[in-house]
């Protein structure tokens, strides 16, 4: 049983999540994919993969008490992205990426209204950085202009509406 099994295990019918390199990865955000960043606003923050359609939406939150799965991870997805959308999702090293790839494809199935065009970054951050791929650090993000970024859900915009007002 190897990892492919586990993927396929993971999307729960047997469709395999589609898990590609950071090589490909790259090529495929070059190409006009956008980039899913399921890690946590305080990770994405410190630095992240530098993509021109990137969209940061955890896909777990920390608590006191741990990490927690993040309830409204497919509605704050499915406000922010079209279901036609090319993604790459990805995380710090490839796990959590691979576990929300696996909710998006399922929510095609369950809701029928989910992602049928989803990659899994594999290695996920840890991997991009070591293959020396540009990263944005919290400097150059002030420099991206709107129009790079994929679009926010309701709730981002009145957070950032709320950080500006206090600036």
């Amino acid at each position: 049983m190897g990892f492919s099994w586990f993927a396929g295990w993971l999307s729960g019918s047997g469709s395999e999540v589609v898990t590609v390199d950071v090589q490909e990865a790259k090529h495929l955000l070059e190409s006009g994919y956008g980039y899913l960043e399921v890690r946590t606003e305080e990770e994405y923050k410190k630095r992240h993969v530098d993509a021109k359609k990137i969209l940061n939406i955890p896909y777990m939150f920390n608590t006191p008490e741990g990490r927690v799965k993040n309830p409204q991870f497919l509605e704050e997805v499915s406000s922010a992205c079209k279901k036609d959308d090319l993604l790459v999702v990805g995380c710090q090293s490839g796990v959590r990426s691979l576990y929300a790839t696996a909710d998006l494809q399922a929510a095609v199935r369950i809701l029928k209204s989910g992602f049928e065009h989803v990659s899994n970054m594999g290695g996920g951050y840890l991997a991009w950085v070591k293959h020396n791929f540009p990263v944005t650090k919290p400097e150059d993000a002030d420099q991206k202009k709107p129009e790079d970024e994929l679009p926010k859900n309701a709730e981002d915009v009145d957070q950032q509406k709320e950080t500006e007002a206090e600036l």
